[in-house]
């Protein structure tokens, strides 16, 4: 049964935590995979769930900065992965389901962001590519060990995927590339993903849900130059973040996503977007400050992604 696309009256909101919404929380004895767990939202999401007791696995593209980022965490391993690399999926999975073990958690949290036009794998956009591709081929490998009756995919999309439903005659943007539009065909994408994998794997017990952290300035960033977040009112001429352009602090960030994958509240839920701790209601017509758009939770379109997706990856643990 599908999960109603509205609030649930949580307790929450935009500005609790990741530690509040743990609070009295037991994690010991369960086990997360957080990709980008070890900068910005990412590393405090791993610091909110070790904290817990879970322990957590950080897949990284960059092992030796993540090391120095999670210095000083206990139950936190290092595992490297490229999400822009399949095989390098395919070898992060592989090790992995080797170990034996099973996962509670998924949190497909790294991205990169309004990137330059960027040409990966067989030519893929970089954006469609890390953000969606690796995700969907990472999960799809993991899937042998993600727990049945229990477990939970996190997609964590952002309010960008209403920049761009899905771009099906140019999911590559071979033409016209716009990094903003790009950047949200590939944040539609993550909220599809959750959309249909919640559909396929709710008979097992695996829910899973796509949100939006909110705004945080992180390195998520890296790609956009200062002139740039200044006109958008981010930062000053100085670098410091402006209150009124509303950005969360990294620890209230990783709230909704850490809310998502353990919140007794969404017991027996599935396949809704989140943002500040709780469902989101339908977006309004004009309005692109909260809420989702209805072709990213299109039933149709999420399985026509994912169709494509596992034709262009070449992995579908439902085939």
């Amino acid at each position: 049964m599908s999960t109603a696309q509205h609030k649930i009256g949580s307790g929450f909101g935009a500005h609790s935590t990741a530690d509040d919404v743990l609070a009295g929380v037991d994690l010991s004895g369960k086990l997360a995979i957080v990709t980008g767990g070890y900068s910005g939202l990412g590393l405090e999401t791993t610091r909110a769930l070790t904290k817990a007791g879970a322990r957590v696995v950080v897949p990284a593209r960059r092992p030796d900065t993540a090391w120095k980022a999670l210095a000083g965490l206990k139950n936190v391993e290092l595992d490297e992965l490229d999400l822009g690399d399949l095989e390098s999926v395919r070898a992060f999975a592989e090790r992995f389901l080797d170990s034996g073990r099973t996962v509670d958690f998924v949190i497909d949290n790294a991205g990169i962001m309004a990137c330059p036009e960027t040409r990966i794998g067989p030519g893929w956009e970089a954006q469609f590519a890390t953000n969606h591709l690796g995700h969907f081929a990472l999960v799809n490998r993991l899937w042998p060990a993600i727990e049945p009756g229990g477990a939970r995919v996190v997609s964590v999309s952002s309010r960008a995927h209403h920049f761009s439903g899905m771009r099906w005659d140019d999911v590559h943007w071979r033409s016209g590339y716009d990094k903003w539009q790009a950047y949200g065909q590939a944040k539609t994408a993550n909220v599809l993903f959750a959309v249909h994998l919640d559909r396929l794997g709710a008979e097992r017990g695996v829910r899973a849900f796509s949100l939006h952290p909110g705004g945080i300035l992180t390195p998520l960033q890296r790609h956009l130059p200062k002139a740039e977040m200044v006109e958008r009112g981010w930062i000053d001429e100085q670098g410091n973040a402006l209150n009124p352009s509303g950005f969360k602090s990294p620890e209230q960030g990783a709230a909704t996503q850490v809310w998502a994958a353990t919140s007794a509240q969404l017991a027996g839920m599935g396949g809704v977007y989140l943002e500040d701790c709780d469902i989101a209601e339908p977006a309004v017509d004009g309005d692109q400050s909260s809420g989702v758009r209805s072709w990213a939770t299109d039933p149709e379109q999420a399985a026509r992604l994912w169709t494509l997706s596992a034709e262009l990856t070449g992995v579908n643990a439902f085939a």
